[in-house]
């Protein structure tokens, strides 16, 4: 396989972050570098023929180490399956659609987090909040 710009870009990414580079590190990463919220299903399904020999429960392995490294986000929409994006350290949240499951980004409603501010926040110091609207998207809402 030929090293591409963003294989070599994923590496760097890895190494800065204190982990080695591998092939499926590498994989992982560049399958969500253009966006979009995948399943580790999703993921595999797409690597599979690129890594041979690979296994779901290697892309879950994979990705529990990107996300503990803060390389990708993890998001679990209530009642559905965690979902893996490379847009991190902005301060971002979710549109989500009840209805086919469809997950886009939004920005930030305030733009600096943690975005909201709890009526009491129990002596936590505050860094971020989690925010996911739901509703229908535009496809869902004409034929529903």
């Amino acid at each position: 396989m030929p090293i591409t710009h963003h294989a070599t870009e994923s590496a760097a990414r890895l190494n800065a972050a204190g982990l080695r580079s591998t092939a499926p590190r590498r994989a992982v990463l560049d399958a969500l570098q253009p966006g979009g919220h995948l399943d580790a299903s999703e993921l595999y399904e797409r690597l599979r023929n690129e890594l041979p020999g690979t296994s779901l429960q290697a892309i879950y392995g994979v990705l529990t180490a990107l996300t503990e490294a803060n390389l990708v986000r993890r998001v679990t929409p209530a009642g559905g399956s965690a979902r893996y994006e490379a847009r991190v350290g902005d301060n971002h949240h979710h549109l989500l659609c009840r209805s086919c499951g469809r997950l886009e980004d939004v920005p930030c409603a305030v733009g600096a987090a943690p975005c909201l501010t709890p009526s009491t926040d129990h002596g936590f110091s505050i860094e971020s909040a989690e925010v996911t609207f739901h509703g229908l998207c535009s496809d869902c809402a004409t034929t529903g």
